[in-house]
Protein backbone atom coordinates (compact mmCIF):
# COMPACT_ATOMS: atom_id res chain seq x y z
CA UNK A 1 0.00 0.00 0.00
CA UNK A 2 1.89 3.23 -1.23
CA UNK A 3 1.30 6.28 1.05
CA UNK A 4 -1.60 7.87 -0.75
CA UNK A 5 -3.74 4.66 -0.32
CA UNK A 6 -2.67 4.93 3.59
CA UNK A 7 -3.73 8.84 4.10
CA UNK A 8 -7.27 7.77 2.28
CA UNK A 9 -7.77 5.03 4.44
CA UNK A 10 -6.50 7.25 7.55
CA UNK A 11 -9.53 9.92 6.23
CA UNK A 12 -11.90 7.45 5.89
CA UNK A 13 -11.37 5.91 9.02
CA UNK A 14 -11.19 9.35 11.04
CA UNK A 15 -14.65 10.01 9.09
CA UNK A 16 -16.46 6.89 10.28
CA UNK A 17 -15.28 7.80 14.11
CA UNK A 18 -17.13 11.25 13.72
CA UNK A 19 -20.13 10.14 12.23
CA UNK A 20 -20.44 7.60 14.88
CA UNK A 21 -19.42 9.71 17.83
CA UNK A 22 -22.05 12.31 16.31
CA UNK A 23 -24.70 9.91 16.62
CA UNK A 24 -23.79 9.13 19.98
CA UNK A 25 -24.10 12.43 20.91
CA UNK A 26 -27.50 13.33 19.24
CA UNK A 27 -29.31 11.83 22.01
CA UNK A 28 -27.93 13.88 24.58
CA UNK A 29 -27.98 16.84 22.69
CA UNK A 30 -31.83 16.33 21.84
CA UNK A 31 -32.06 16.00 25.80
CA UNK A 32 -30.48 18.93 26.11
CA UNK A 33 -33.05 20.79 24.40
CA UNK A 34 -36.03 19.95 26.22
CA UNK A 35 -35.50 23.17 28.54
CA UNK A 36 -34.31 25.88 25.56
CA UNK A 37 -38.00 25.93 24.19
CA UNK A 38 -39.60 29.16 22.83
CA UNK A 39 -41.92 30.52 25.21
CA UNK A 40 -45.43 32.29 24.25
CA UNK A 41 -47.56 34.83 25.15
CA UNK A 42 -50.69 34.05 26.40
CA UNK A 43 -54.06 36.01 25.03
CA UNK A 44 -57.53 35.55 26.32
CA UNK A 45 -59.58 35.65 23.05
CA UNK A 46 -62.46 37.02 25.60
CA UNK A 47 -66.37 35.75 25.27
CA UNK A 48 -69.42 38.55 24.76
CA UNK A 49 -69.75 39.15 28.34
CA UNK A 50 -71.33 35.59 29.11
CA UNK A 51 -68.87 33.10 31.14
CA UNK A 52 -67.60 30.70 27.98
CA UNK A 53 -65.68 30.75 24.80
CA UNK A 54 -66.02 27.33 22.76
CA UNK A 55 -63.75 25.14 20.21
CA UNK A 56 -64.81 23.28 17.19
CA UNK A 57 -68.62 23.23 16.59
CA UNK A 58 -67.80 20.34 14.73
CA UNK A 59 -65.48 18.16 16.13
CA UNK A 60 -61.37 17.79 15.43
CA UNK A 61 -59.97 18.50 12.51
CA UNK A 62 -61.00 22.06 11.58
CA UNK A 63 -58.93 25.20 10.94
CA UNK A 64 -60.67 27.83 13.43
CA UNK A 65 -57.20 29.71 13.35
CA UNK A 66 -55.62 30.81 9.90
CA UNK A 67 -52.02 31.74 8.90
CA UNK A 68 -52.80 35.26 9.72
CA UNK A 69 -53.53 34.89 13.38
CA UNK A 70 -57.34 35.24 12.92
CA UNK A 71 -59.41 33.15 14.70
CA UNK A 72 -62.91 32.01 14.29
CA UNK A 73 -65.33 30.30 16.68
CA UNK A 74 -68.46 30.76 19.33
CA UNK A 75 -68.72 32.19 22.78
CA UNK A 76 -71.39 32.98 25.09
CA UNK A 77 -73.45 36.18 25.62
CA UNK A 78 -74.98 37.83 28.55
CA UNK A 79 -78.10 37.00 27.53
CA UNK A 80 -80.42 33.74 28.46
CA UNK A 81 -81.28 31.44 25.35
CA UNK A 82 -84.32 32.73 23.94
CA UNK A 83 -84.52 29.25 23.19
CA UNK A 84 -84.08 27.38 26.42
CA UNK A 85 -87.95 26.40 27.15
CA UNK A 86 -87.21 23.75 24.22
CA UNK A 87 -83.51 22.77 24.63
CA UNK A 88 -79.95 25.20 25.52
CA UNK A 89 -77.62 25.48 22.55
CA UNK A 90 -74.74 25.70 25.33
CA UNK A 91 -74.48 23.60 28.92
CA UNK A 92 -74.36 26.93 30.42
CA UNK A 93 -77.87 28.15 28.90
CA UNK A 94 -76.66 31.33 27.59
CA UNK A 95 -76.86 32.74 23.97
CA UNK A 96 -74.08 31.68 22.34
CA UNK A 97 -73.32 33.99 18.57
CA UNK A 98 -70.65 33.15 16.02
CA UNK A 99 -67.35 35.32 16.48
CA UNK A 100 -64.03 36.22 15.12
CA UNK A 101 -60.63 37.52 17.05
CA UNK A 102 -58.13 39.72 15.20
CA UNK A 103 -55.94 41.66 16.00
CA UNK A 104 -56.73 41.69 20.18
CA UNK A 105 -60.76 42.46 19.18
CA UNK A 106 -63.52 40.27 19.11
CA UNK A 107 -66.33 40.67 16.88
CA UNK A 108 -69.80 39.23 17.48
CA UNK A 109 -70.86 37.66 13.72
CA UNK A 110 -74.36 37.53 14.48
CA UNK A 111 -77.17 35.07 13.70
CA UNK A 112 -79.81 34.50 11.79
CA UNK A 113 -83.31 36.51 12.28
CA UNK A 114 -84.65 36.15 15.15
CA UNK A 115 -82.77 36.08 18.56
CA UNK A 116 -80.55 33.03 17.71
CA UNK A 117 -77.92 31.10 18.32
CA UNK A 118 -75.07 30.79 15.95
CA UNK A 119 -71.07 29.24 16.03
CA UNK A 120 -68.47 29.57 13.05
CA UNK A 121 -66.73 26.01 12.55
CA UNK A 122 -63.95 26.92 10.12
CA UNK A 123 -62.40 30.12 8.54
CA UNK A 124 -59.97 30.28 5.52
CA UNK A 125 -57.01 32.43 4.69
CA UNK A 126 -59.25 35.38 3.72
CA UNK A 127 -61.08 35.77 6.90
CA UNK A 128 -64.56 34.08 5.31
CA UNK A 129 -65.84 31.59 7.97
CA UNK A 130 -68.55 28.88 8.19
CA UNK A 131 -70.74 27.29 10.59
CA UNK A 132 -74.53 27.00 11.80
CA UNK A 133 -77.13 29.50 12.55
CA UNK A 134 -80.35 28.90 14.18
CA UNK A 135 -83.31 30.10 11.92
CA UNK A 136 -87.01 31.71 12.67
CA UNK A 137 -88.59 28.73 11.35
CA UNK A 138 -89.81 25.73 13.81
CA UNK A 139 -88.66 22.25 12.63
CA UNK A 140 -92.37 20.27 12.11
CA UNK A 141 -90.77 17.21 13.13
CA UNK A 142 -88.68 17.82 15.82
CA UNK A 143 -90.07 20.59 17.19
CA UNK A 144 -86.91 23.24 17.51
CA UNK A 145 -85.71 26.24 15.16
CA UNK A 146 -84.30 24.86 12.46
CA UNK A 147 -80.63 24.72 11.63
CA UNK A 148 -79.09 26.62 8.78
CA UNK A 149 -75.92 27.06 6.91
CA UNK A 150 -74.53 30.22 6.62
CA UNK A 151 -71.02 31.73 5.43
CA UNK A 152 -69.57 34.91 7.33
CA UNK A 153 -67.98 36.98 4.47
CA UNK A 154 -66.82 40.65 4.85
CA UNK A 155 -69.23 41.19 7.99
CA UNK A 156 -72.41 40.12 6.61
CA UNK A 157 -73.89 36.78 6.95
CA UNK A 158 -75.21 34.41 4.03
CA UNK A 159 -78.24 31.89 4.84
CA UNK A 160 -77.18 29.40 2.72
CA UNK A 161 -80.42 27.51 2.72
CA UNK A 162 -81.13 23.62 2.04
CA UNK A 163 -81.21 21.21 -0.61
CA UNK A 164 -84.32 20.30 -1.94
CA UNK A 165 -87.62 19.78 0.18
CA UNK A 166 -84.89 19.29 3.20
CA UNK A 167 -85.32 21.57 6.85
CA UNK A 168 -81.61 21.06 8.12
CA UNK A 169 -78.24 22.34 6.91
CA UNK A 170 -74.87 22.65 8.33
CA UNK A 171 -71.93 24.34 6.79
CA UNK A 172 -68.58 21.98 7.60
CA UNK A 173 -65.89 24.17 6.26
CA UNK A 174 -64.98 26.71 3.77
CA UNK A 175 -61.99 26.57 1.70
CA UNK A 176 -59.43 29.01 0.11
CA UNK A 177 -61.34 29.23 -3.35
CA UNK A 178 -64.86 30.34 -1.38
CA UNK A 179 -66.41 27.15 -1.63
CA UNK A 180 -68.13 26.39 1.60
CA UNK A 181 -68.65 22.47 1.99
CA UNK A 182 -71.77 21.52 3.96
CA UNK A 183 -74.44 19.07 4.28
CA UNK A 184 -78.50 19.27 4.42
CA UNK A 185 -81.24 17.06 5.22
CA UNK A 186 -83.12 16.09 1.60
CA UNK A 187 -87.10 14.84 2.33
CA UNK A 188 -88.90 14.12 5.32
CA UNK A 189 -88.60 10.21 4.97
CA UNK A 190 -86.92 9.22 8.19
CA UNK A 191 -83.46 7.28 7.68
CA UNK A 192 -81.57 5.73 10.51
CA UNK A 193 -78.46 6.96 9.59
CA UNK A 194 -78.94 11.01 8.48
CA UNK A 195 -79.53 14.12 10.51
CA UNK A 196 -82.26 14.30 12.41
CA UNK A 197 -82.99 10.79 11.44
CA UNK A 198 -83.89 11.70 7.63
CA UNK A 199 -81.78 11.36 4.40
CA UNK A 200 -78.75 13.81 4.20
CA UNK A 201 -76.52 15.05 1.24
CA UNK A 202 -73.12 16.82 1.09
CA UNK A 203 -73.21 19.82 -0.81
CA UNK A 204 -70.71 22.62 -2.27
CA UNK A 205 -71.96 25.91 -2.26
CA UNK A 206 -70.36 28.94 -4.02
CA UNK A 207 -71.96 32.08 -5.80
CA UNK A 208 -74.93 31.41 -4.34
CA UNK A 209 -75.03 27.79 -6.04
CA UNK A 210 -75.56 24.46 -4.35
CA UNK A 211 -74.52 21.60 -5.94
CA UNK A 212 -75.07 18.15 -4.02
CA UNK A 213 -72.45 15.65 -4.91
CA UNK A 214 -74.59 12.81 -4.36
CA UNK A 215 -73.55 9.23 -2.53
CA UNK A 216 -72.03 5.82 -3.41
CA UNK A 217 -75.44 4.37 -4.09
CA UNK A 218 -76.80 4.68 -0.48
CA UNK A 219 -79.23 7.72 1.29
CA UNK A 220 -76.60 9.67 2.90
CA UNK A 221 -73.31 11.38 2.36
CA UNK A 222 -71.00 13.21 5.26
CA UNK A 223 -68.45 15.59 4.16
CA UNK A 224 -64.70 15.12 6.39
CA UNK A 225 -63.12 18.00 7.85
CA UNK A 226 -61.01 20.63 6.44
CA UNK A 227 -57.59 20.02 8.48
CA UNK A 228 -55.01 22.78 6.63
CA UNK A 229 -56.85 23.31 4.18
CA UNK A 230 -58.92 21.32 1.88
CA UNK A 231 -58.26 21.53 -2.10
CA UNK A 232 -60.97 23.03 -4.73
CA UNK A 233 -63.57 20.70 -5.83
CA UNK A 234 -62.38 18.19 -4.07
CA UNK A 235 -64.61 16.67 -0.86
CA UNK A 236 -64.09 13.88 1.02
CA UNK A 237 -66.65 11.73 3.89
CA UNK A 238 -68.37 9.00 4.21
CA UNK A 239 -71.29 7.71 2.13
CA UNK A 240 -73.59 4.70 2.88
CA UNK A 241 -73.15 2.43 -0.33
CA UNK A 242 -76.76 0.52 0.41
CA UNK A 243 -80.37 1.48 1.40
CA UNK A 244 -80.30 -1.85 3.05
CA UNK A 245 -79.50 -2.36 6.62
CA UNK A 246 -76.96 -4.81 7.41
CA UNK A 247 -78.47 -7.66 9.88
CA UNK A 248 -75.23 -7.77 11.82
CA UNK A 249 -74.52 -4.12 12.33
CA UNK A 250 -78.23 -2.69 12.37
CA UNK A 251 -77.09 0.12 10.05
CA UNK A 252 -76.46 0.34 6.08
CA UNK A 253 -72.70 -0.29 5.49
CA UNK A 254 -70.59 3.00 4.62
CA UNK A 255 -67.58 3.42 2.90
CA UNK A 256 -65.04 6.54 2.91
CA UNK A 257 -65.19 8.64 -0.54
CA UNK A 258 -63.19 11.07 -2.33
CA UNK A 259 -64.72 12.78 -4.76
CA UNK A 260 -63.28 15.30 -7.35
CA UNK A 261 -64.70 17.34 -10.02
CA UNK A 262 -67.78 15.74 -10.32
CA UNK A 263 -66.52 12.14 -9.64
CA UNK A 264 -67.00 9.96 -5.80
CA UNK A 265 -64.60 7.28 -5.75
CA UNK A 266 -65.25 4.56 -3.31
CA UNK A 267 -62.10 4.50 -1.45
CA UNK A 268 -62.95 1.56 0.28
CA UNK A 269 -62.53 -0.53 3.72
CA UNK A 270 -59.86 -2.21 5.84
CA UNK A 271 -62.23 -4.89 5.55
CA UNK A 272 -65.29 -3.90 7.86
CA UNK A 273 -68.30 -1.97 6.52
CA UNK A 274 -68.23 0.83 8.70
CA UNK A 275 -65.75 3.66 7.17
CA UNK A 276 -64.80 7.71 6.62
CA UNK A 277 -62.48 9.86 5.08
CA UNK A 278 -61.22 12.98 7.51
CA UNK A 279 -59.76 15.08 5.29
CA UNK A 280 -57.05 15.46 2.18
CA UNK A 281 -54.35 17.69 0.92
CA UNK A 282 -53.29 19.00 -2.33
CA UNK A 283 -51.75 15.53 -3.27
CA UNK A 284 -54.98 13.63 -3.03
CA UNK A 285 -53.76 11.39 -0.16
CA UNK A 286 -56.77 11.01 2.05
CA UNK A 287 -56.77 10.04 5.66
CA UNK A 288 -59.28 8.44 7.63
CA UNK A 289 -61.42 5.50 9.62
CA UNK A 290 -62.60 2.00 9.08
CA UNK A 291 -63.58 -0.97 10.75
CA UNK A 292 -62.13 -3.98 10.18
CA UNK A 293 -63.17 -7.60 9.21
CA UNK A 294 -63.31 -8.51 12.99
CA UNK A 295 -65.64 -6.26 14.09
CA UNK A 296 -67.01 -4.89 11.60
CA UNK A 297 -69.64 -2.60 13.40
CA UNK A 298 -67.06 -0.55 14.85
CA UNK A 299 -66.19 3.20 14.07
CA UNK A 300 -69.68 4.45 14.55
CA UNK A 301 -69.50 6.63 11.14
CA UNK A 302 -69.36 10.05 11.30
CA UNK A 303 -67.53 9.11 14.98
CA UNK A 304 -64.72 7.98 15.08
CA UNK A 305 -62.70 5.76 17.32
CA UNK A 306 -66.00 4.48 19.29
CA UNK A 307 -68.56 1.09 18.93
CA UNK A 308 -65.97 -0.90 20.15
CA UNK A 309 -62.39 -2.54 18.83
CA UNK A 310 -61.22 -2.84 15.24
CA UNK A 311 -61.50 1.16 14.39
CA UNK A 312 -58.24 1.46 12.45
CA UNK A 313 -56.64 4.52 11.09
CA UNK A 314 -56.11 4.71 7.22
CA UNK A 315 -54.00 6.38 4.85
CA UNK A 316 -55.58 6.00 1.22
CA UNK A 317 -52.92 7.13 -1.63
CA UNK A 318 -53.20 6.55 -5.56
CA UNK A 319 -56.17 4.04 -5.08
CA UNK A 320 -54.36 2.08 -2.51
CA UNK A 321 -56.00 2.07 1.55
CA UNK A 322 -53.34 1.83 4.25
CA UNK A 323 -53.93 0.25 7.65
CA UNK A 324 -51.76 2.83 9.77
CA UNK A 325 -52.21 0.23 12.57
CA UNK A 326 -52.07 0.78 16.40
CA UNK A 327 -49.47 0.57 19.27
CA UNK A 328 -50.83 -2.50 20.24
CA UNK A 329 -54.26 -1.88 21.30
CA UNK A 330 -57.45 -2.15 19.21
CA UNK A 331 -58.17 1.29 17.79
CA UNK A 332 -56.76 4.16 16.39
CA UNK A 333 -57.91 7.22 14.59
CA UNK A 334 -55.98 9.88 12.22
CA UNK A 335 -57.57 13.56 12.70
CA UNK A 336 -55.30 15.98 10.79
CA UNK A 337 -52.91 15.56 7.61
CA UNK A 338 -50.56 18.02 5.96
CA UNK A 339 -49.17 18.60 2.84
CA UNK A 340 -46.04 16.57 3.83
CA UNK A 341 -48.57 13.86 4.14
CA UNK A 342 -47.62 13.31 8.03
CA UNK A 343 -50.67 12.13 9.89
CA UNK A 344 -51.48 13.19 13.93
CA UNK A 345 -54.24 11.04 15.94
CA UNK A 346 -53.73 8.77 18.59
CA UNK A 347 -53.43 5.16 19.13
CA UNK A 348 -54.36 2.47 21.33
CA UNK A 349 -51.89 0.77 23.37
CA UNK A 350 -51.82 -2.85 24.37
CA UNK A 351 -54.48 -4.11 27.43
CA UNK A 352 -57.37 -5.54 27.83
CA UNK A 353 -60.51 -5.03 25.74
CA UNK A 354 -62.29 -2.44 26.66
CA UNK A 355 -59.66 -0.45 29.55
CA UNK A 356 -56.97 0.79 27.10
CA UNK A 357 -55.11 3.84 27.20
CA UNK A 358 -54.13 6.13 24.04
CA UNK A 359 -51.29 7.92 23.52
CA UNK A 360 -51.03 10.87 20.90
CA UNK A 361 -48.95 9.65 18.05
CA UNK A 362 -47.54 10.68 14.42
CA UNK A 363 -47.17 8.63 11.21
CA UNK A 364 -44.29 9.59 8.94
CA UNK A 365 -43.96 7.91 5.37
CA UNK A 366 -46.60 4.52 7.07
CA UNK A 367 -44.15 4.25 10.24
CA UNK A 368 -45.72 5.12 13.44
CA UNK A 369 -44.35 7.38 16.54
CA UNK A 370 -45.47 7.04 19.69
CA UNK A 371 -45.31 10.17 21.68
CA UNK A 372 -46.26 9.31 24.63
CA UNK A 373 -48.05 11.57 27.32
CA UNK A 374 -46.95 14.27 30.22
CA UNK A 375 -46.36 13.11 33.61
CA UNK A 376 -49.24 12.02 35.45
CA UNK A 377 -51.51 11.63 32.52
CA UNK A 378 -52.51 8.28 31.39
CA UNK A 379 -53.56 9.34 27.80
CA UNK A 380 -53.11 11.91 25.08
CA UNK A 381 -54.00 12.67 21.54
CA UNK A 382 -52.76 14.51 18.11
CA UNK A 383 -55.47 16.97 17.79
CA UNK A 384 -53.40 19.63 14.99
CA UNK A 385 -50.07 19.87 12.78
CA UNK A 386 -49.07 22.40 10.60
CA UNK A 387 -47.02 22.69 7.69
CA UNK A 388 -43.10 22.68 9.23
CA UNK A 389 -44.42 19.03 11.32
CA UNK A 390 -44.76 20.70 14.37
CA UNK A 391 -47.88 19.00 16.48
CA UNK A 392 -50.54 19.64 18.90
CA UNK A 393 -52.79 18.15 21.66
CA UNK A 394 -53.79 17.40 24.71
CA UNK A 395 -52.45 15.22 27.47
CA UNK A 396 -55.66 13.64 29.30
CA UNK A 397 -56.98 11.53 31.97
CA UNK A 398 -58.19 9.61 29.15
CA UNK A 399 -61.83 11.21 29.49
CA UNK A 400 -61.17 14.81 29.88
CA UNK A 401 -58.42 16.77 28.69
CA UNK A 402 -55.98 18.06 31.29
CA UNK A 403 -52.46 19.73 29.82
CA UNK A 404 -51.95 21.15 26.52
CA UNK A 405 -48.71 19.53 24.48
CA UNK A 406 -46.87 21.03 21.85
CA UNK A 407 -44.04 18.90 20.36
CA UNK A 408 -41.81 19.34 17.01
CA UNK A 409 -38.95 17.55 15.36
CA UNK A 410 -36.88 15.71 18.23
CA UNK A 411 -39.07 16.22 20.55
CA UNK A 412 -40.43 15.81 24.05
CA UNK A 413 -43.95 16.27 23.77
CA UNK A 414 -43.79 19.78 26.37
CA UNK A 415 -46.52 20.65 28.60
CA UNK A 416 -47.73 24.16 26.97
CA UNK A 417 -48.57 25.52 30.75
CA UNK A 418 -44.62 25.90 31.48
CA UNK A 419 -44.02 27.92 28.07
CA UNK A 420 -46.39 30.65 29.24
CA UNK A 421 -45.85 33.24 31.85
CA UNK A 422 -47.04 32.80 35.60
CA UNK A 423 -49.98 34.23 36.82
CA UNK A 424 -51.90 33.67 33.88
CA UNK A 425 -54.76 32.78 36.29
CA UNK A 426 -55.53 29.61 33.34
CA UNK A 427 -54.97 26.01 33.43
CA UNK A 428 -54.40 25.11 29.31
CA UNK A 429 -55.76 22.06 29.16
CA UNK A 430 -55.98 20.98 25.16
CA UNK A 431 -54.67 22.64 22.02
CA UNK A 432 -56.72 21.72 18.65
CA UNK A 433 -55.04 23.86 15.97
CA UNK A 434 -51.20 25.17 14.94
CA UNK A 435 -50.76 27.33 12.14
CA UNK A 436 -47.39 27.83 9.97
CA UNK A 437 -46.19 30.55 12.00
CA UNK A 438 -46.46 28.56 15.54
CA UNK A 439 -49.36 30.04 17.20
CA UNK A 440 -51.33 28.29 19.08
CA UNK A 441 -55.11 27.86 18.94
CA UNK A 442 -56.29 26.12 22.68
CA UNK A 443 -58.53 25.92 25.45
CA UNK A 444 -57.59 27.19 28.97
CA UNK A 445 -60.11 26.33 31.79
CA UNK A 446 -59.49 28.78 35.37
CA UNK A 447 -57.44 27.31 37.82
CA UNK A 448 -59.47 25.40 40.42
CA UNK A 449 -62.27 24.68 37.45
CA UNK A 450 -62.51 20.86 37.14
CA UNK A 451 -62.19 20.14 33.06
CA UNK A 452 -65.20 18.91 31.60
CA UNK A 453 -64.61 18.12 27.53
CA UNK A 454 -68.60 17.20 27.16
CA UNK A 455 -69.86 20.92 28.17
CA UNK A 456 -66.38 22.16 26.68
CA UNK A 457 -66.48 24.93 29.23
CA UNK A 458 -63.41 27.73 29.75
CA UNK A 459 -61.91 30.17 27.34
CA UNK A 460 -60.43 30.20 23.88
CA UNK A 461 -56.50 31.26 23.96
CA UNK A 462 -53.88 32.11 21.59
CA UNK A 463 -50.47 31.81 21.89
CA UNK A 464 -48.04 33.35 20.30
CA UNK A 465 -44.39 32.74 20.06
CA UNK A 466 -42.04 34.96 21.56
CA UNK A 467 -39.51 36.58 20.25
CA UNK A 468 -37.96 38.03 22.82
CA UNK A 469 -38.53 36.93 26.80
CA UNK A 470 -38.41 40.54 27.91
CA UNK A 471 -41.70 41.57 25.90
CA UNK A 472 -44.40 41.98 27.78
CA UNK A 473 -46.35 38.57 28.50
CA UNK A 474 -43.36 36.48 27.56
CA UNK A 475 -41.81 36.25 30.74
CA UNK A 476 -40.25 32.62 31.65
CA UNK A 477 -42.45 30.29 33.28
CA UNK A 478 -40.92 29.40 37.21
CA UNK A 479 -41.71 26.03 35.92
CA UNK A 480 -39.60 23.61 34.04
CA UNK A 481 -40.36 21.79 31.04
CA UNK A 482 -41.51 18.51 31.26
CA UNK A 483 -40.60 15.24 28.91
CA UNK A 484 -43.18 13.17 27.67
CA UNK A 485 -43.47 10.41 30.26
CA UNK A 486 -42.24 6.84 29.48
CA UNK A 487 -45.44 4.45 28.22
CA UNK A 488 -46.45 1.90 31.77
CA UNK A 489 -48.96 -0.62 32.06
CA UNK A 490 -51.74 1.45 34.12
CA UNK A 491 -54.94 1.15 32.58
CA UNK A 492 -57.36 3.73 33.66
CA UNK A 493 -61.34 2.58 33.94
CA UNK A 494 -63.91 4.73 31.58
CA UNK A 495 -62.11 5.09 28.88
CA UNK A 496 -63.36 4.63 25.41
CA UNK A 497 -66.14 2.91 24.89
CA UNK A 498 -65.40 -1.22 24.24
CA UNK A 499 -67.56 -4.78 23.84
CA UNK A 500 -69.95 -5.38 20.41
CA UNK A 501 -72.92 -3.74 20.11
CA UNK A 502 -76.10 -5.18 19.10
CA UNK A 503 -77.82 -3.89 15.96
CA UNK A 504 -80.00 -1.70 17.87
CA UNK A 505 -77.94 -0.71 19.96
CA UNK A 506 -75.47 0.11 17.04
CA UNK A 507 -77.97 2.46 15.56
CA UNK A 508 -78.80 4.29 18.10
CA UNK A 509 -75.23 4.89 18.94
CA UNK A 510 -75.00 5.94 15.54
CA UNK A 511 -77.14 8.72 15.75
CA UNK A 512 -76.38 9.63 18.98
CA UNK A 513 -72.65 10.31 18.19
CA UNK A 514 -73.99 12.43 14.93
CA UNK A 515 -75.38 14.69 16.84
CA UNK A 516 -72.38 14.98 19.06
CA UNK A 517 -69.53 15.46 16.51
CA UNK A 518 -71.69 18.64 14.84
CA UNK A 519 -73.44 19.83 18.08
CA UNK A 520 -76.47 18.91 18.24
CA UNK A 521 -77.56 20.83 21.67
CA UNK A 522 -77.78 18.96 24.99
CA UNK A 523 -75.78 15.79 23.24
CA UNK A 524 -72.04 16.62 23.99
CA UNK A 525 -69.26 16.11 22.52
CA UNK A 526 -67.10 12.80 21.59
CA UNK A 527 -65.11 11.42 24.74
CA UNK A 528 -60.69 12.42 25.06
Amino acid sequence: MNSSHRKQLIALNLCAVVTLVVALARPRQLAAQDNKHHHYKLIDLGTFGGPHSYGSVNGDGFSLLNNSGVVASYADTDLPDPNATFFCYVPDCFQAHASQWKDGVITDLGALPVNNNSAAGSINSRGWSTGQSQSATIDPVVGIPEFHAVLWKHGQIIDLGTLDSGTESLGIYVNDAGQVIGFSTINTNPDPVGFFGFPTHTFIWQNGEKLDIGTLGGANAFPGASCSNQPEDLVVGGSTTTTTVNSSTGLPDTDPFLWHKGKMIDLGTLGGTNGFAQCANHRHQVIGMSSLAANPAACDFPVFNSGGPGCHAFFWEDGVIKDLGTLGGDNSEAIWLNEAGDVVGSADLAGPTGNQTHDAVLWRNGKIHDLGTLPGDPCSRGRGLNSRGQLVGGSSDCRNFLHAFVWEEGGPMLDLNTLIAPGSGFQLTNAFNINDRGEILAKAAPLGFTPNDDADLGHLVLLVPCERDEEEGCEDSAETTSPAAPRGSALVNGTTPQGHLTPMENAAAWRTQTMRRYHIPGLGAPKN
